[in-house]
């Protein structure tokens, strides 16, 4: 019989997995259950981008390995990209390096920082990747608690000095998933004063900088004067550009940090498939208009739901930013409970909020991944259900 490595006590996909068999109970049932618990985009690249994966793929040379780095054309399409969008200067030999999606360096991070023992500071909630990378390390976690009271941004000044002595990384995520929060600019020059401080090094998923809404505009956490120095950040070409299933990502910034994790992934895999980063080149340099109109209609989906779930007394803060909606439990339940009701009864399938940690109890995730009349239909069965 096998036994698992220690290292996997810490990995618990538990309650995604309850959520999707209670969802594939309904269906099997022969029940219409409209999914909004996966935050997988249904949506499609622009023609543009679609046109340069053909065009790749359809060239029998480039089927052979490209090296994890990225190609020379891929790290500058990044860079230009920063320096358009952020005014963050990057050299793209040093400074940037592919990834196989976000996932692939946030779950690989802490293996080139941490040795058994080392703290990491993550956010509770948080995405599960921030602490899952970490424990295969053999970090000790310190769970920086996002609460409402607080704009879901961590109290840096209750983080006790001994373990901020102790930390090696510190990993955040604005605009957030799951909260949908935004953190000012003002938090992060904290953060980067307390990197400083501290010796640590900081990881930013900016995964949903471009899925904005209202005006609104985040800042890079590379832009902060001193950041590049303590600092990386992460961005995902999945959400953007609905290139999920491509896995073209990238990290960026601390050239040693970019280094490391590099060297770390260079013993791993051999690089994204040529064909995809002619996509993603394509995705960073042509026209943007593509992503903002994906992210006006994430907005538009947004509003239906949040309009809708008020009328109906479900009382829900509208987010300015991501593809999510993080919504109080509206009955005396428990969120495992409360969604294992709604889809059972109402044939809505959302995240109970324990799934991304213990603050996350008491809330739950919405991901606004269906088109507009499916979460208008979604919010009449809920209306029906809680009504």
């Amino acid at each position: 019989m096998l036994t698992q490595a220690e290292r996997m006590k810490g990995l618990a996909s538990a309650i995604f997995t309850q959520v999707d068999e209670l969802r594939k109970a309904e269906a099997a049932a022969g029940k219409d259950v409209i999914t909004l618990s996966i935050g997988s985009p249904d949506m499609a690249p622009a023609p543009h981008i679609v046109d340069a994966l053909i065009t790749a793929s359809a060239d029998l040379r480039n089927y052979g390995y490209t090296l994890s780095k990225g190609t020379a054309d891929f790290l500058q399409a990044v860079a230009s990209w920063y320096k358009i969008n952020y005014g963050v200067l990057l050299d793209p030999r040093t400074e940037v390096h592919s990834l196989m999606g976000s996932q692939d360096g946030l779950a690989h991070l802490g293996l080139c920082l941490v040795n058994p023992g080392d703290v990491v500071l993550v956010p509770d909630p948080g995405y599960p990747i921030f602490s899952a990378g970490p424990l295969v390390a053999g970090a000790e976690l310190y769970r920086m608690p996002l609460k409402p009271e607080n704009s879901y941004l961590p109290d840096l000044e209750a983080i006790d000095e001994s373990v901020l002595k102790r930390a090696k990384l510190m990993i955040i995520n604005y605009p957030n998933n799951p909260l949908a929060a935004v953190a000012p600019r003002e938090f992060f020059v904290k953060v980067v004063e307390m990197a400083h401080r501290y010796k640590f090094l900081v990881c930013h998923d900016f995964a949903y900088s471009e899925l904005v809404f209202d005006g609104y505009r985040p800042d890079s956490f590379l832009s902060i004067p001193g950041a590049k120095e303590i600092g990386i950040e992460m961005h995902s070409l999945s959400k953007t550009y609905n290139m999920a299933g491509c896995r073209a990502a990238f990290v960026v910034g601390n050239a040693e940090a970019v280094s490391l994790l590099g060297r770390l992934k260079s013993n791993f895999d051999y690089g994204i498939f040529y064909p995809v980063q002619q996509a993603a080149i394509a995705a960073l340099t042509g026209p943007q208009d593509c992503a903002r109109e994906t992210a006006a209609i994430y907005q538009r989906r947004r509003d239906i739901i949040v309009d809708g779930f008020n009328l109906l007394g479900w009382k829900v803060e509208k987010p300015l930013a991501s593809m999510y909606v993080w919504a109080p439990v509206p009955t005396p339940q428990r969120s495992f409970e409360f969604i294992a009701d709604l889809i059972k009864r109402a044939g809505v399938a959302v995240v109970p909020g324990i799934a991304f940690g213990e603050h996350g109890e008491g809330f739950v995730r919405i991901a606004l991944v269906q088109p507009e009349d499916r979460l208008s239909e979604a919010v009449d069965r809920i209306r029906k259900c809680i009504g």
